[in-house]
C-alpha cells in the first residue's frame, strides 16, 4: 500500500492521463481500494474531460473547504468520491477505484489552505488503516505551492516528463526544487520525443522508473471522454500502465524502508474507516 504523488511541469507533459491510466490498471487484491485525487490548483480535468461534464460540479475538493471548518472533514471526504470502476453504473460494481475530483476554477484554490494539510493527513490514515492506495495529482503547480505538503507526506513523487528537448528544459528546474522539498524524485516517462530513458536520466539526474507510450488516440479516453475501443484496456497504453503501476509501487515501498525500516505508520494519519 502506498501514497504517491505525480507531479508535471510546463508543456503539458499527461499528468492526469497517465494518472487515470494508472487508476484504471492499478493491481488490486481483493478488498483493496484505489484512489485519484486531483490536487492540482489550476482545477482538475476530469469531471468535464473523462465524465464528459455528466455529473456536473457536485464533487470534489471544493466542498472540502467548508467541511474543514466544521470539523466535519472525513465524513464529507468519503461524499466526495466518484466510483470509476464500473463502467455500466451497475449496483455491484465492486467500488474498488475511485475518484476525488479537484476544484473547478483555479480561483478556488485560494480557500483550500488548510485542506491540503488535512488531506496530507488523510491520505495517510486512509492508506494505513483502509487498505487504499493514494494516487495523487498534483499537476504543473501543486508539488511547489501550499498544496506541496502532499508531496512531501507521499512515500514517493514521480515528475511526469515527455522525452523532448522542450519538456527536458521546463523539468530541469521543477526537478530540481522538488528534489529540495521532498528529497529523491523519480520519473515517469512518457515516450513522445527522441531521448531514451537513459538520456533523460542523465539530463535530469534521477532515475526514470517507468515508461508511457505516446498514444493520443487512446489517451483521448482518458483526457476527453471519447468513446472507447473494444480493445481499449488491451491497448498499448493501458498495457505500459500495468506494468509501470507495479513499478512506482515498488519505488514508493523501497523509499518508504530506506526513510522508516522500523516500518512506523506517519503521524498524524488517524481517519474514520471508510464508507
Amino acid at each position: 500500500m502506498a501514497v504517491i504523488a505525480l507531479a508535471g511541469c510546463s508543456g503539458a507533459p499527461g499528468v492526469t492521463t497517465s494518472a487515470l491510466a494508472l487508476l484504471l490498471s492499478w493491481p488490486l487484491a481483493a478488498g483493496r481500494r484505489m484512489i485519484l485525487a486531483e490536487c492540482d490548483p489550476d482545477g482538475g480535468a476530469v469531471l468535464h474531460g473523462l465524465l464528459q461534464g455528466t455529473l456536473g460540479d457536485r464533487y470534489g475538493l471544493r466542498n472540502l473547504s467548508v467541511a474543514a471548518r466544521k470539523g466535519e472533514f472525513s465524513d464529507a471526504f468519503w461524499r466526495q468520491l466518484i466510483d470509476l470502476s464500473s463502467e455500466d453504473g451497475k449496483q455491484d460494481s465492486p467500488r474498488d477505484r475511485l475518484l476525488l475530483p479537484g476544484i473547478t476554477d483555479p480561483s478556488q484554490s485560494a480557500s483550500l489552505g488548510l485542506v491540503w494539510k488535512i488531506l496530507a493527513q488523510m491520505f495517510r490514515g486512509v492508506e494505513a488503516e483502509s487498505s487504499h492506495d493514494v494516487l495523487i495529482d498534483l499537476g504543473r503547480r501543486g508539488a511547489y505551492g501550499p498544496s506541496g505538503v502532499l508531496a512531501e507526506q507521499a512515500d514517493a513523487t514521480f515528475v511526469v516528463v515527455r522525452n523532448t528537448l522542450r519538456c527536458l528544459q521546463a523539468a530541469e528546474g521543477r526537478v530540481r526544487a522538488l528534489e529540495g522539498r521532498v528529497g529523491d524524485v523519480g520519473v515517469l516517462m512518457i515516450e513522445e520525443g527522441p531521448y531514451p530513458a537513459g538520456e533523460v536520466q542523465r539530463v535530469l539526474q534521477v532515475p526514470v522508473v517507468a515508461t508511457l507510450p505516446y498514444a493520443p488516440k487512446d489517451a483521448r479516453v482518458l483526457s476527453d471522454g471519447v468513446e472507447q475501443g473494444r480493445h481499449f484496456s488491451r491497448s498499448p497504453l493501458m498495457k505500459a500502465a500495468r506494468t509501470g503501476s507495479g513499478l512506482l509501487l515498488q519505488r514508493a515501498a523501497m523509499r518508504r524502508a530506506r526513510l522508516d525500516p522500523r516500518g512506523l505508520p506517519a503521524a498524524g494519519g488517524q481517519v474514520t474507516r471508510a464508507r
